[in-house]
């Protein structure tokens, strides 16, 4: 029995025709769309406008303006906030010339909004430049019907138990994988630094990675990577989620894995920095969790149980290939003595503005203790 997959209404409509406006000549102008993050933290919001000539860069995208009392970023009697353009892609959508713009909020009084967590971030990348950091992150994320429900399951019961998925092959074993390279091919077009993708172990759960991005360029090119999956899932009609548990019992929660190193790290003998790394993360392993999701580590504590390959949220852990402890040095690293490591706390649904900050704080500046230092005056 064919059973109906429960996609949206729009994505019903017919593409074919979509594709006849999309490709008329412009003339000249250029359609410009703005994308931000909102004031859950983790929603993406974004709106469009005419410029009269293509944009060569950053700085030749005028700042915008918003309504953030429709975003939870502000009061009804004084709503205007500001879109500072800080990193520009080619829009997939729209095709060239067109351009896709990531940008800060900022309050009415030029302070940065509560949830521009990239604010302080581009700072302490910036005093940290000389050492380097790279990292790339592993965007863990779940596919479900508009009904809630995760794409290509049973409507009443569950699909077979984990095993045959993870990076599976047959119509039994994946769900989406249009969804999937449609995505891909749409960042590579972008130039978001997308580096691979693959079948998660949870069905309906898919994971695509970014990197390797240098300091503040990391939470650039992956919020614009999020933005871009949850276009083309409108496109197709169903919903990306970022929920680090989106299934209970015992179905496998959704990560951010993140990798990192220093140039230090890299070079000949890094081995000894990674583990000097991994000791002042282990002192730290509370303020890690705080900021590893949006809601001070409630997201994590129903994902990191210590089983479906994590760690225990109250206790931190190192290994060589241990897909259960909180740190993982690759196995490669440590037979060549130098290169990177794995952090596998942050939640799927974490803004990599923090964690990325946090990392290097603690490494790299050196700070210990539950909050994070002032680096204005550094």
């Amino acid at each position: 029995r064919a059973v109906a997959m429960s996609v949206s209404h729009s994505s019903r409509l017919n593409k074919l025709v979509r594709e006849q406006y999309v490709r008329l000549p412009q003339d000249g102008l250029v359609q410009v769309t703005y994308v931000w993050i909102d004031g859950s933290g983790e929603g993406v919001r974004c709106k469009s406008r005419t410029l009269d000539k293509e944009p060569k860069s950053i700085e030749d995208v005028p700042e915008w303006n918003f309504d953030g009392s429709s975003t939870a970023q502000a009061e009804g009697s004084n709503s205007d906030m500001f879109l500072v353009p800080v990193c520009m892609f080619r829009d997939p959508f729209c095709l060239d010339p067109n351009k896709l713009v990531l940008c800060e909020v900022l309050k009415y009084n030029r302070k940065p909004a509560e949830t521009n967590l990239r604010h302080t971030c581009k700072k302490v990348m910036d005093l940290v430049k000389d050492s380097h950091p790279w990292f790339g992150m592993e965007q863990e994320y779940t596919l479900l019907g508009i009904n809630g429900h995760p794409y290509g399951w049973p409507d009443n019961g569950f699909p077979g138990p984990q095993g045959p998925y993870y990076c599976g092959v047959g119509a039994d074993k994946v769900y989406g994988r249009d969804i999937v390279e449609s995505h891909y091919k749409a960042c590579l077009y972008a130039g978001v630094k997308i580096c691979g993708t693959n079948a998660e172990v949870m069905p309906s759960q898919w994971e695509f990675q970014v990197g390797p991005c240098e300091g503040i360029e990391m939470g650039d090119h992956l919020w614009m990577a999020r933005f871009i999956l949850h276009r083309v899932c409108e496109d197709f009609g169903v919903v990306a989620t970022l929920d680090p548990k989106p299934m209970t019992g015992n179905w496998n929660g959704a990560g951010c894995h993140t990798n990192y190193s220093t140039e230090e790290m890299r070079r000949e003998g890094g081995l000894k920095h990674i583990e000097a790394a991994i000791e002042k993360l282990s002192r730290r392993h509370r303020y890690h969790i705080c900021v590893y999701d949006p809601r001070g580590g409630r997201d994590n504590s129903r994902r990191l149980t210590g089983h479906h390959e994590t760690s225990n949220i109250f206790e931190f852990s190192a290994g060589v290939a241990n897909r259960g402890a909180s740190i993982r040095i690759p196995r490669q690293v440590g037979q060549d003595g130098a290169g990177y490591f794995e952090d596998r706390r942050p939640a799927a649904n974490c803004d990599p503005y923090a964690v990325t900050e946090a990392m290097v704080r603690t490494t790299v500046l050196n700070e210990s203790g539950e909050e994070s230092e002032d680096c204005g005056g550094r």
